[in-house]
């Protein structure tokens, strides 16, 4: 996800900086699978196989290799629809049909594009999946493929059973979440709206949080920043540099980064957010639990929002963030710079405006040598509803296979397709009953718990069923 789940940079220590000979990676003898999990691993294993990079790889080759698995199961023809909308990016598309009822059908959502992941770079190699002390390994594993392979098990199984919803049920797996130019969600929505006439769609983003190694909650994505990244450019004739002079462009454009460094946004809540602290308060030891419960109550508690600011993730929570990124300037050793460029990368709350962001970061820099232009256009991104049928199902399920876990609803600071589709009117969550802990997507040796990969593969079959059963809403 570009996705989002837990990122980081720590490997297990028995891998880091160890390269490790091929027959190193030989599969481990995996424990006795019911029919069903063993379906979802030959799926998953076959996707993390593939190289769906930007660069070399292709989603296209994933999606008809997907099609071919679920007509191999008994999915007609009809039902079954790959959409290529560029050369080597495949989206894919099939349909349970459900009653004919007037409900409109749910979609569950993943993405086939992964990051790119250089072997040289890997004690393990990324495209081959490997199961190995109870994990298993691969470029995706994380982000996405894993929700691919889930969602399209439980489909399969539900038809095998002979399961017949009260609405029909769409599984899409689709192109260029990653950021890749090519977007697949965009691109059906704009040429094939009605293969997403859904009524709310199941999508990344959510997840189980983990504190050493204990569950502390379920939590949902209803809600994600908007992402808006600016220029900042200071222009100047320039000279030689044996004869300085103050006004330098990149004198200017260090003297605005710092200002936006050191410049904090106010606090502002949403409905998601400050559920979000509200239920977060009670499972977070320290001060931070007091703290949440505080600033849920009182935005404006300059002590609450001062603690919380003071880790990263609760602090983009609280507020719109801008951070720099990139930085470039001066032409020669010896010239005086004529030009000096920054992109500030800015993740705005839903409910406030780029142009807003704009002129705060024009009055924060205050000096008019320093021009801020948007690079590109933000999306709006509404926070979905926390309709009570559908937060009572989840929470329902979570409790059967986790007595006592609270479901508490979250806002991404980054981004996923939710944008294009929230955008289009269409609720999306981000659901998955994934209990991962650190996975390292998007870095090296991503990895996932096997164990936990099966029990999301549960959760989301009992939640989609229940979703689905006549009588229930």
């Amino acid at each position: 996800m570009g996705t989002l789940r837990q990122v980081s940079s720590l490997v297990f220590a028995a891998l880091s900086g160890v390269v490790l000979p091929a027959h190193a990676f030989a599969q481990a003898k995996p424990r006795d699978l019911s029919r069903w999990e063993s379906l979802a691993r030959d799926l998953f294993k076959e996707l993390i196989e593939i190289n769906t990079t930007e660069s070399v790889g292709s989603t296209a080759k994933a999606a008809h290799a997907m099609a071919s698995r679920l007509k191999a199961a008994g999915f007609p023809d009809s039902d079954v629809v790959v959409l290529e909308n560029t050369p080597r990016k495949g989206n894919l598309i099939v349909r349970l049909h459900g009653r004919s009822t007037p409900k409109k059908p749910i979609l569950l959502l993943s993405h086939l594009d992964v990051v790119e992941a250089k072997a040289e770079d890997w004690t393990l190699p990324p495209f081959q999946f490997i199961e190995k002390d109870d994990t298993f390994f691969g470029r995706g594993v994380a982000d996405d493929k894993d929700d691919g392979a889930i969602n399209l098990a439980l489909l399969m199984r539900l038809r095998a059973e002979g399961f017949v919803p009260d609405r029909d049920i769409v599984v899409a797996l689709t192109t260029d979440e990653e950021g890749g130019p090519d977007n697949g969600v965009e691109w059906i929505l704009k040429n094939r709206p009605e293969l997403f006439n859904v009524e709310y769609v199941l999508n990344e983003g959510g997840g189980g949080r983990i504190r050493e190694g204990r569950k502390l909650s379920h939590d949902v994505q209803a809600s994600e920043k908007k992402v808006q990244n600016f220029q900042l450019e200071v222009t100047n004739p320039g000279g030689h540099s044996s004869v300085p002079v103050k006004d330098n462009a990149i004198t200017h454009l260090s003297g605005a980064l710092v200002k936006i460094g050191t410049f904090d946004f106010p606090v502002h809540l949403n409905d998601v957010t400050r559920t979000y602290f509200q239920r977060s308060a009670p499972i977070t030891g320290g001060t931070m639990g007091p703290a949440m419960a505080a600033i849920a109550v009182n935005p404006n508690d300059v002590s609450a929002a001062a603690i919380l600011s003071g880790d990263p993730r609760y602090n983009s929570q609280l507020r719109t963030t801008c951070v720099a990124t990139m930085l470039e300037g001066g032409h020669a050793r010896n010239a005086l710079p004529q030009r000096a460029r920054a992109t500030v990368n800015c993740r705005i709350l839903p409910d406030e405006s780029p142009v807003d962001v704009q002129r705060t970061l024009e009055q924060v820099i205050g000096d008019p040598k320093v021009a801020v232009t948007p690079i590109g256009e933000a999306r709006n991104s509404p926070p979905s509803p926390l309709t009570p049928d559908l937060m009572g199902q989840i929470e329902r399920i979570t409790s059967q296979m986790w007595a006592g876990l609270p479901v508490i609803p979250t806002m991404s600071t980054g981004a996923t397709d939710g944008v294009y589709l929230r955008n289009a009117g269409i609720p999306t969550y981000g659901v998955a009953g994934q209990f991962y802990g650190d996975t390292g997507a998007h870095g090296m040796n991503e990895r996932i718990p096997v164990q936990s990969f099966y029990d999301a593969l549960e959760f989301m079959y009992r939640l989609v069923k229940s979703l689905t059963r006549a009588g229930v809403s």
